[in-house]
């Protein structure tokens, strides 16, 4: 299992692209002892988390990451079938205020590697698939989200994230294992750089 504090020992692998942002501050709606807010819509109940960025060297990474459901629009996927390239996975939710923050470096780095194989899926914690829409179209995502009201995505997460981390996002290496994490908001630069590492892995 990935600590919520390792990023602070020996489980980080320093790269050369991410050791220049590896210490900049993240925003996070909630860390591993915090709630998140509980209203739908509110404001309130956002704490700042104690937000870290981890990598693990691939011999550490454990057994592949499991998911199948269905997008905002009905259709089904079987993260098992995305095999052979990265995978971005990002735990968010409407009413919350990192979420929004990160969005754009989400959908940049979506556009920078879709040439390369690399796969998103956003992990909706909380809405139904009209609130999830409508934040897409505002923010202009273009790659697809799961409503995960039932738990399955937070489940199958739950060796890699604390069980509230949101907003937070998992990179996962060719083999479908976790090979990244930021816990709270990631900003384009650092999950650049995440994606980039697990590229080069192959390369």
């Amino acid at each position: 299992m990935l600590s919520p504090h390792v990023s602070r020992r020996s489980l980080i692998r320093r790269s050369g692209a991410l050791t220049a942002i590896i210490a900049l501050g993240l925003t996070g709606c909630g860390g591993a002892d915090d709630e998140l807010a509980e209203q739908a819509g509110s404001e309130q109940g956002y704490v700042a988390g104690s937000d870290v960025i981890t990598q693990l060297a691939v011999g550490e990474r454990g057994e592949p990451i499991e998911l199948a459901a269905e997008y905002t629009d009905g259709t089904s996927f079987d993260i098992a079938d995305w095999r052979g390239a990265p995978v971005a996975l990002n735990l968010w939710y409407a009413a919350c205020s990192p979420c929004r923050k990160e969005a754009p470096a989400l959908q940049a780095n979506y556009e920078r590697y879709q040439d390369d194989g690399v796969r998103f899926l956003g992990i909706n914690v909380r809405d139904q698939a009209p609130a999830a829409e409508a934040f897409a179209n505002t923010f202009g995502l273009t790659f697809p989200s799961m409503l995960d009201q039932d738990g399955i995505g937070v489940a199958a997460l739950s060796t890699v994230l604390p069980p509230q981390a949101v907003p937070s996002t998992v990179v996962l290496d060719a083999q479908g294992r976790p090979a990244a994490r930021v816990v709270g908001a990631v900003d384009e630069s650092t999950l650049k750089a995440l994606i980039a590492d697990v590229l080069n892995e192959s390369a």
